[in-house]
Protein backbone atom coordinates (compact mmCIF):
# COMPACT_ATOMS: atom_id res chain seq x y z
CA UNK A 1 0.00 0.00 0.00
CA UNK A 2 1.52 3.36 -0.98
CA UNK A 3 2.08 5.97 1.73
CA UNK A 4 1.95 9.27 -0.17
CA UNK A 5 2.56 12.77 1.12
CA UNK A 6 0.40 15.44 -0.53
CA UNK A 7 1.64 19.03 -0.43
CA UNK A 8 -1.70 20.83 -0.40
CA UNK A 9 -3.44 24.16 -0.15
CA UNK A 10 -5.39 24.13 -3.42
CA UNK A 11 -8.80 22.96 -4.62
CA UNK A 12 -6.98 20.30 -6.63
CA UNK A 13 -5.34 18.96 -3.46
CA UNK A 14 -8.73 18.76 -1.74
CA UNK A 15 -10.25 16.91 -4.70
CA UNK A 16 -7.32 14.51 -4.75
CA UNK A 17 -7.61 13.72 -1.03
CA UNK A 18 -11.32 13.04 -1.39
CA UNK A 19 -10.67 10.72 -4.34
CA UNK A 20 -7.93 8.91 -2.41
CA UNK A 21 -10.21 8.39 0.59
CA UNK A 22 -13.05 7.12 -1.63
CA UNK A 23 -10.70 4.53 -3.15
CA UNK A 24 -9.34 3.40 0.22
CA UNK A 25 -5.92 4.98 -0.22
CA UNK A 26 -4.12 6.39 2.80
CA UNK A 27 -1.61 9.20 3.11
CA UNK A 28 -0.98 12.60 4.70
CA UNK A 29 -1.72 16.10 3.43
CA UNK A 30 0.56 18.94 4.48
CA UNK A 31 -0.33 22.64 4.63
CA UNK A 32 2.15 25.50 4.85
CA UNK A 33 0.02 27.17 7.52
CA UNK A 34 -0.52 30.48 5.73
CA UNK A 35 -4.31 30.07 5.74
CA UNK A 36 -5.98 30.25 9.14
CA UNK A 37 -8.93 28.05 8.18
CA UNK A 38 -7.75 25.29 5.82
CA UNK A 39 -10.48 23.23 4.17
CA UNK A 40 -11.19 20.07 6.15
CA UNK A 41 -9.65 16.99 4.54
CA UNK A 42 -10.53 13.28 4.69
CA UNK A 43 -6.83 12.40 5.20
CA UNK A 44 -4.58 13.05 8.22
CA UNK A 45 -3.16 16.59 8.16
CA UNK A 46 0.06 18.28 9.19
CA UNK A 47 0.58 22.05 9.24
CA UNK A 48 3.81 24.02 8.94
CA UNK A 49 7.04 24.07 6.99
CA UNK A 50 9.59 21.27 6.80
CA UNK A 51 12.77 23.29 7.17
CA UNK A 52 13.94 23.41 3.58
CA UNK A 53 15.14 20.58 1.37
CA UNK A 54 16.95 18.67 4.12
CA UNK A 55 13.95 18.94 6.44
CA UNK A 56 11.58 17.61 3.81
CA UNK A 57 13.98 14.80 2.95
CA UNK A 58 14.20 13.88 6.65
CA UNK A 59 10.40 13.85 6.93
CA UNK A 60 10.14 11.56 3.89
CA UNK A 61 12.64 9.12 5.38
CA UNK A 62 11.27 9.20 8.95
CA UNK A 63 7.67 8.71 7.85
CA UNK A 64 8.45 6.15 5.14
CA UNK A 65 6.78 8.27 2.45
CA UNK A 66 6.60 6.28 -0.79
CA UNK A 67 5.29 8.97 -3.16
CA UNK A 68 5.25 12.77 -3.08
CA UNK A 69 2.44 14.71 -4.76
CA UNK A 70 3.02 18.44 -5.16
CA UNK A 71 -0.48 19.96 -5.29
CA UNK A 72 0.59 23.39 -4.07
CA UNK A 73 -0.34 26.68 -5.74
CA UNK A 74 1.53 27.32 -9.02
CA UNK A 75 3.21 30.31 -7.32
CA UNK A 76 4.48 28.31 -4.31
CA UNK A 77 7.75 28.08 -6.19
CA UNK A 78 10.14 27.51 -3.29
CA UNK A 79 8.11 24.59 -1.94
CA UNK A 80 7.97 23.03 -5.40
CA UNK A 81 11.73 23.42 -5.86
CA UNK A 82 12.33 21.89 -2.44
CA UNK A 83 10.08 18.96 -3.37
CA UNK A 84 12.09 18.23 -6.53
CA UNK A 85 15.39 18.33 -4.64
CA UNK A 86 14.15 16.31 -1.64
CA UNK A 87 12.77 13.60 -3.91
CA UNK A 88 16.08 13.45 -5.76
CA UNK A 89 17.92 13.06 -2.44
CA UNK A 90 15.63 10.29 -1.19
CA UNK A 91 14.80 8.55 -4.47
CA UNK A 92 11.09 9.23 -3.94
CA UNK A 93 8.76 9.32 -6.97
CA UNK A 94 7.28 12.80 -7.49
CA UNK A 95 4.36 14.12 -9.50
CA UNK A 96 2.84 17.61 -9.55
CA UNK A 97 -0.92 18.01 -9.72
CA UNK A 98 -1.09 21.42 -11.31
CA UNK A 99 -3.36 23.61 -13.39
CA UNK A 100 -2.68 24.58 -16.96
CA UNK A 101 -2.01 28.34 -17.08
CA UNK A 102 -4.60 30.69 -18.53
CA UNK A 103 -4.06 31.81 -22.10
CA UNK A 104 -5.29 35.16 -23.47
CA UNK A 105 -8.48 34.93 -25.49
CA UNK A 106 -10.16 37.26 -27.94
CA UNK A 107 -11.23 40.37 -26.08
CA UNK A 108 -8.54 40.11 -23.38
CA UNK A 109 -6.31 43.13 -22.75
CA UNK A 110 -3.36 41.69 -20.87
CA UNK A 111 -0.06 43.26 -19.92
CA UNK A 112 2.18 40.35 -18.97
CA UNK A 113 4.85 40.88 -16.33
CA UNK A 114 7.41 38.33 -15.09
CA UNK A 115 6.87 38.69 -11.35
CA UNK A 116 5.38 40.73 -8.48
CA UNK A 117 8.02 43.45 -8.92
CA UNK A 118 6.94 43.78 -12.56
CA UNK A 119 3.33 44.27 -11.48
CA UNK A 120 4.38 46.93 -8.97
CA UNK A 121 6.27 48.72 -11.73
CA UNK A 122 3.28 48.53 -14.06
CA UNK A 123 1.15 50.28 -11.42
CA UNK A 124 3.49 53.29 -11.41
CA UNK A 125 0.81 55.25 -13.27
CA UNK A 126 -1.93 57.79 -12.60
CA UNK A 127 -4.47 56.96 -9.90
CA UNK A 128 -6.88 54.15 -10.78
CA UNK A 129 -9.27 51.76 -9.07
CA UNK A 130 -7.47 48.42 -8.93
CA UNK A 131 -8.66 44.93 -8.09
CA UNK A 132 -5.48 43.48 -6.60
CA UNK A 133 -5.77 39.67 -6.63
CA UNK A 134 -2.32 38.58 -5.49
CA UNK A 135 -2.95 37.20 -1.99
CA UNK A 136 -2.27 38.54 1.47
CA UNK A 137 1.46 37.76 1.52
CA UNK A 138 2.35 40.24 -1.27
CA UNK A 139 0.27 43.29 -0.31
CA UNK A 140 3.11 45.25 1.27
CA UNK A 141 5.11 45.04 -1.95
CA UNK A 142 2.51 47.26 -3.65
CA UNK A 143 2.82 50.04 -1.04
CA UNK A 144 5.08 52.16 -3.35
CA UNK A 145 1.93 53.00 -5.38
CA UNK A 146 -0.40 54.58 -2.79
CA UNK A 147 -2.21 56.70 -5.39
CA UNK A 148 -4.63 53.89 -6.28
CA UNK A 149 -7.78 52.55 -4.67
CA UNK A 150 -7.27 48.82 -4.06
CA UNK A 151 -10.03 46.22 -3.91
CA UNK A 152 -8.68 43.14 -2.12
CA UNK A 153 -10.26 39.71 -1.81
CA UNK A 154 -8.55 37.58 0.82
CA UNK A 155 -9.11 34.21 2.47
CA UNK A 156 -8.03 35.59 5.88
CA UNK A 157 -8.07 39.13 7.30
CA UNK A 158 -4.87 41.15 7.29
CA UNK A 159 -3.30 41.53 10.74
CA UNK A 160 -2.85 45.24 11.42
CA UNK A 161 -3.36 48.08 8.97
CA UNK A 162 -3.47 47.65 5.22
CA UNK A 163 -0.40 49.08 3.45
CA UNK A 164 -2.55 51.46 1.36
CA UNK A 165 -4.42 54.62 2.38
CA UNK A 166 -7.44 53.78 0.22
CA UNK A 167 -8.47 50.13 0.11
CA UNK A 168 -11.38 47.78 0.74
CA UNK A 169 -10.86 44.14 1.74
CA UNK A 170 -13.42 41.37 1.22
CA UNK A 171 -12.86 38.15 3.15
CA UNK A 172 -14.13 35.26 1.04
CA UNK A 173 -13.06 31.90 -0.35
CA UNK A 174 -13.55 30.69 -3.94
CA UNK A 175 -14.53 29.33 -6.30
CA UNK A 176 -16.24 32.48 -7.58
CA UNK A 177 -18.65 33.09 -10.43
CA UNK A 178 -18.22 35.42 -13.38
CA UNK A 179 -21.59 37.03 -12.62
CA UNK A 180 -20.61 37.86 -9.05
CA UNK A 181 -17.14 39.07 -9.98
CA UNK A 182 -18.55 41.28 -12.72
CA UNK A 183 -21.01 42.79 -10.25
CA UNK A 184 -18.21 43.28 -7.71
CA UNK A 185 -16.04 45.11 -10.24
CA UNK A 186 -18.91 47.33 -11.30
CA UNK A 187 -19.91 48.08 -7.70
CA UNK A 188 -16.37 49.27 -6.90
CA UNK A 189 -15.88 50.96 -10.30
CA UNK A 190 -12.74 48.94 -11.03
CA UNK A 191 -10.49 50.22 -13.85
CA UNK A 192 -7.80 47.55 -13.77
CA UNK A 193 -7.23 43.99 -12.50
CA UNK A 194 -3.91 42.61 -11.23
CA UNK A 195 -3.74 38.81 -11.11
CA UNK A 196 -1.30 35.95 -10.88
CA UNK A 197 -1.68 33.44 -13.70
CA UNK A 198 -2.99 30.78 -11.33
CA UNK A 199 -4.80 28.79 -14.02
CA UNK A 200 -7.67 26.41 -13.36
CA UNK A 201 -11.30 27.35 -12.87
CA UNK A 202 -11.58 28.32 -9.20
CA UNK A 203 -10.14 31.82 -9.68
CA UNK A 204 -10.85 32.31 -13.38
CA UNK A 205 -14.09 34.24 -12.90
CA UNK A 206 -12.32 37.57 -12.41
CA UNK A 207 -10.43 37.12 -15.69
CA UNK A 208 -13.62 36.32 -17.58
CA UNK A 209 -15.40 39.24 -15.90
CA UNK A 210 -12.56 41.61 -16.87
CA UNK A 211 -12.86 40.43 -20.47
CA UNK A 212 -16.62 41.02 -20.51
CA UNK A 213 -16.23 44.47 -18.94
CA UNK A 214 -13.30 45.30 -21.27
CA UNK A 215 -10.96 45.97 -18.35
CA UNK A 216 -7.19 45.68 -18.73
CA UNK A 217 -5.39 42.99 -16.72
CA UNK A 218 -1.83 43.00 -15.45
CA UNK A 219 -1.06 39.26 -15.61
CA UNK A 220 1.84 37.97 -13.53
CA UNK A 221 3.61 35.03 -15.19
CA UNK A 222 4.35 31.87 -13.24
CA UNK A 223 7.81 31.34 -11.77
CA UNK A 224 10.14 28.94 -13.54
CA UNK A 225 10.37 25.48 -11.94
CA UNK A 226 12.68 22.48 -12.43
CA UNK A 227 11.56 19.72 -14.78
CA UNK A 228 9.18 17.25 -13.09
CA UNK A 229 6.35 14.90 -13.94
CA UNK A 230 3.03 16.78 -14.07
CA UNK A 231 -0.65 15.87 -14.22
CA UNK A 232 -3.63 18.18 -14.73
CA UNK A 233 -6.37 15.93 -13.32
CA UNK A 234 -6.97 13.90 -10.18
CA UNK A 235 -7.51 10.56 -11.90
CA UNK A 236 -4.10 10.69 -13.53
CA UNK A 237 -2.51 11.06 -10.09
CA UNK A 238 -4.59 8.20 -8.67
CA UNK A 239 -3.49 5.97 -11.58
CA UNK A 240 0.14 6.99 -10.99
CA UNK A 241 -0.18 6.11 -7.28
CA UNK A 242 -1.83 2.75 -7.84
CA UNK A 243 0.31 1.57 -10.74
Amino acid sequence: MPNPLVLGGTTEATALCRAMAEQGLTGTISFAGRVERPVRQPLPQRVGGFGGVEGLAAYIRENKVTHLIDATHPFAAQMSRNAVEACALTGTPLIALTRAPWQPQEGDDWTRVPDIAGAVGALDCPAARVMLAVGRMHLAEFAPNPQHFYLLRLVDPVQGDLPFPDAHAIIDRGPFTTENDSALMQEHRIDLVVSKNAGGTGAQAKITAARQLRLPVIMIDRPALPDRAEAHDVQSVIDWLVH
